[in-house]
């Protein structure tokens, strides 16, 4: 996706995404899902249900936009999920972690 995305215009972005099932686990983002014992039924409650926070970061490497989900699992659990748009219509899943709060 070219240009940066407002919050709002992410979020949208972002659940429609999920809605077509045009998500994609990157291998980063496994590993750390499995280092932190998470099951994909909660990254997806923080992806929908989440709020980008902070600015969105400009990845260098990738040339595209970086944004930060966070929220809470149905365990509890306070998530951080690092998403982008490396093509139109599709999230790609970048890491997750969890943030003590």
């Amino acid at each position: 996706m070219d240009g940066c995305l407002t919050i709002d215009e992410a979020k949208k972005a972002r659940v429609a995404c999920m809605n077509a099932g045009f998500v994609v686990q990157g291998k980063h983002f496994r590993e750390e899902l499995a280092d932190e014992s998470l099951d994909v039924e909660s990254v997806e409650h923080v992806m929908r249900s989440g709020r980008i926070i902070t600015a969105p970061e400009f990845d260098v490497k990738f040339r595209n936009w970086k944004y930060r989900v966070e929220g809470t699992e149905p365990a509890g659990k306070w998530l951080a999920i690092v998403f982008s748009f490396r093509r139109v219509g599709t999230a790609f899943l970048i890491t997750v972690f969890s943030i003590a709060r």
